[in-house]
């Protein structure tokens, strides 16, 4: 054990968690949530249910469950609230996105019903594809956000609960530069009370959540709350905050391969990527606003990985072209095809290909699971700001302005169980082994 240990306010009572969007996403974490709960599954893809930490050395054998090592809250003590631009029940948006199949949904059915989202703040000029009906309404954006702290001080006091977690599970907005507004808590406040154009659906519900003093996670590649005014408010508020853009399909595959062929010194000539996309998130992607934003999040991945500027040779001068289909038939079966050129010993070059048919939602339910319980945890143990130890749950991670982003994900694993080391009070571990052979 190491002499200092931080301590971690016990997690009692209930757990708000409350997602933006109730579509794919957000349903199949729900509906998985409740079939674990009912012995249905397994939670397969979720570091808080099934991974492990190694703590001390080698020859100690000591390596327990993450929840053995810091105080996670447990599954039963999560109580959903969410916010939807169309009124359908958990149940009825599971049955339309067609991620699980209807035995299973059954099973569920009556936890899914009760589940009605709260009319969303949406304005179509952000998300251009999608055209709902379930809509709050106010004269000003600061209206909105005052509306939404009232839902959900109520939704906390109607369900007793003890904290709470907000999680965007929505759709990619328009691409949005950081500007004047985005500078200060000040400055966004009076852009909202005059409707400023540069803050756009998300930011609203960030400003709602921080303002109460309430975690937020980013999982689309919006800006949201990566701005100063919000890193602003989480600081003066003591929240952690993290983001952006849940990593779950072909990017995954690109934290794990692009590191490799670096850890090899292999060449890179060219990385083609394509994707085929049905779901509501593929509709959105149509649109070539929206697809600039997911676009900027994909294309930043190998840049930092691999480094170009200290490998220029091997790196200095690759292609990289991401592309993403609305193909309807396939619904939320995404296709991502990548072509990888690669170049070896004498210049000699090699390729290899890769076809991924993974199921998004199901990438991406485990990862809003952790991510709930990792930012209650952050809140619980007094960690403010940006939670960059989260990195391994997303595309395009939030850094402090001054840092570029990890993207290797050997690297981000590594971050975060030696943050939960340091939460357990264990030794952080450097893998360097010389002293077992000295």
């Amino acid at each position: 054990m190491s002499e200092k240990r931080i301590k971690i306010a016990a997690p009692t009572g209930k757990m708000g968690v409350l997602l933006i969007g109730l579509g794919a996403v957000s349903t199949t974490f729900i509906a998985g949530v409740e079939a674990i709960k009912k012995g249905l599954g397994k939670p397969i893809g979720s570091l808080t249910q099934m991974g492990t930490v190694r703590l001390g050395k080698r020859t100690e054998k000591r390596i327990p469950k993450i929840a053995e090592v810091v105080p996670l809250a447990g599954m039963d003590d999560l109580v959903f609230a969410a916010w939807d631009i169309f009124e359908d029940d958990a149940y009825a948006a599971a049955t339309n996105s067609g991620v699980l199949e209807a035995s299973l949904l059954q099973e569920v059915k009556t936890e899914l019903e009760a589940i009605r989202p709260r009319k969303a703040v949406f304005d179509p000029r952000y998300v251009t594809r999608l055209h709902g009906t379930h809509l709050k309404k106010g004269k000003t954006k600061w209206d909105l956000a005052q509306q939404l702290v009232d839902e959900i001080q109520q939704f906390q006091k109607e369900k007793h609960l003890d904290r709470m977690v907000m999680i965007w599970c929505g759709s990619t907005e328009v691409f949005i530069e950081r500007k004047e507004v985005h500078q200060s808590i000040e400055k966004l406040e009076a852009g909202m009370k005059n409707n400023d154009e540069n803050i756009p659906s998300s930011m609203i519900y960030a400003f709602a959540a921080l303002q109460l003093g309430i975690p937020f996670a980013n999982g689309a590649p919006n800006l949201t709350v990566d701005i100063p005014a919000f890193s602003q408010l989480a600081e003066a508020n003591q929240v952690p905050v993290c983001g952006k853009d849940f990593k779950t399909g072909q990017t995954l595959m690109k934290t794990i391969l692009a590191p490799g062929l670096k850890a090899r010194l292999l060449g890179l000539s060219g990385w083609f990527s394509t994707n085929i996309l049905g779901n509501r998130d593929g509709e959105v992607l149509d649109d070539p606003e929206s697809f600039k934003t997911k676009e900027e999040s994909k294309l930043s991945v190998l840049e930092h990985i691999l480094q170009p500027d200290v490998y220029p040779e091997l790196y200095g001068n690759f292609y990289h072209k991401v592309r993403i289909n609305y193909y309807p038939p396939r619904k939320d079966n995404k296709e991502g095809w990548d072509n990888i050129d690669i170049v070896g010993w004498l210049g000699y070059p090699m390729q290899i290909k890769v076809n991924f048919l993974c199921r998004d939602s199901i990438l991406a339910a485990p990862l809003v699971l952790d991510l709930v319980l990792f930012l209650d945890l952050a809140k619980r143990a007094g960690m403010v700001g940006i939670q960059e130890w989260l990195s391994f749950y997303f595309k395009s991670p939030m850094t402090l302005p001054e840092l570029y982003p990890e993207h290797d994900l050997t690297i981000q694993l590594m971050k975060l169980k030696n943050t939960l080391r340091y939460m357990g009070g264990e030794e952080q571990i450097t893998h360097l082994g010389l002293d077992y052979y000295q």
